[in-house]
């Protein structure tokens, strides 16, 4: 796992926060990885720290879509639960990517926007790499925020593939 914090400049200068996390996949190709994460609504499936994830606009894994999410480990601003609206930008079936923005929250994320590319790799498996901007959130630091991504990417990773183990052995 590789955690690339490319901008160290604190809330002072109010510079976008930006990060880099990745993960390797084993048991699973770019093709089946990209297939679940390409599920735009269905995102809690996978990720543990989400207890809901639904479409409330436009056509699922379409850009223009916009998904409601609940349940993140980041602490919401009045400290109920924390929630998101966020719209697909982008998807790209070629490099297997995807983007999208945080449209609406109570954790705190202006101007956030998200990429979630899956590369292939020579031997078995695939790494899948999270991109992020945002501006300073505050209550948080950079680091904190790309730790809390790292151990996501881990955790969805190993949904995924537990998912795409188990549906391989219901066929055989």
């Amino acid at each position: 796992m590789a955690v690339y914090p490319s901008n160290q400049m604190e809330r002072s200068s109010q510079k976008k926060w930006e990060g880099k996390v990745s993960s390797k996949s084993t048991k699973a190709t770019g093709d089946q990885i990209w297939s679940l994460f390409k599920d735009f609504f269905n995102l809690h499936k996978y990720f543990p720290k989400l207890a809901t994830c639904y479409g409330v606009h436009g056509t699922n894994g379409e850009p223009g879509c916009i998904r409601y999410c609940g349940g993140f480990s980041i602490p919401s601003n009045d400290r109920s639960s924390s929630w998101s609206k966020e719209r697909l930008i982008t998807v790209d079936d070629v490099e297997r990517s995807l983007s999208y923005e945080i449209v609406e929250s109570n954790i705190g994320f202006n101007s956030y926007v998200s990429t979630v590319k899956i590369v292939e790799e020579d031997e078995v498996g695939c790494v899948i790499e999270w991109l992020f901007t945002v501006n300073p959130v505050e209550g948080l630091e950079l680091d904190d925020l790309v730790k809390r991504y790292e151990v996501g990417l881990q955790l969805i990773i190993q949904k995924m593939e537990d998912s795409i183990v188990k549906t391989f052995e219901q066929l055989v």
